[in-house]
């Protein structure tokens, strides 16, 4: 069985933690104007709630595939990233997760925790599945999931914090770890001492 040293992992779990910090305090980058209007649509009418309708339904043309919505629930926007994560991998996951935030603006920061995830996976195997070890609301607006992410050799624990600013859910903090079983032995001392 593979393992981390100690150094390395803190050293991991410390650079995560930075990237995140650093991608929240970071400012939004304006949003990109509209794609312009389509040159074979005969006729065009914009409703005062900004809708557009075309005229002519002669003619279709394929439209790009929507990109899916973000679920409306924490809980929901938590399942649909481990589905990402089993399908796609590490990097549609993580891809998922950050877009929910339009303040995370820091690419390279997130390709590295791709990378460094993408590493850590490939010594410990194939994706089996997740359990929830906790889950804790601080309050209508704050919420805290833990899950122990289950691979083949090892398990590793996902960390999300979301935040609900308004209306709508968005990731505040993510960290992976493979220290469970450490605070388990932790946590079966007597009076700190090893039995």
């Amino acid at each position: 069985m593979k393992y981390l040293n100690v150094k390395t992992l803190s050293a991991l779990i410390i650079a995560v933690c930075c990237l995140v910090f650093e991608a929240n305090a970071q400012t939004a980058k304006p949003k990109a104007k509209p794609a312009a209007p389509a040159k074979n649509a005969k006729a065009k009418t914009t409703t005062p709630a900004a809708a557009t309708t075309v005229a002519d339904t002669t003619k279709t043309t394929a439209a790009a595939p929507a990109t899916p919505a973000i679920p409306k629930t924490a809980s929901g926007i938590v399942d649909a990233f481990f589905k990402k994560y089993k399908d796609e991998g590490t990097s549609g996951a993580i891809d998922y997760l950050f877009a929910t935030n339009k303040y995370f603006t820091n690419p390279a920061g997130i390709s590295q925790l791709k990378a460094k995830l993408d590493s850590l996976r490939q010594g410990i195997g194939t994706y089996l599945g997740k359990d929830l070890i906790v889950q804790k609301n601080a309050s209508n607006s704050l919420v805290f999931y833990s899950y122990l992410v289950k691979h083949e050799v090892q398990p590793i624990r996902f960390t999300f914090i979301f935040y609900k600013p308004q209306n709508e859910w968005v990731l505040y903090r993510f960290k992976y770890d493979d220290q469970m079983d450490a605070e388990l032995e932790e946590a079966g001392r007597i009076n700190n001492k090893h039995p």
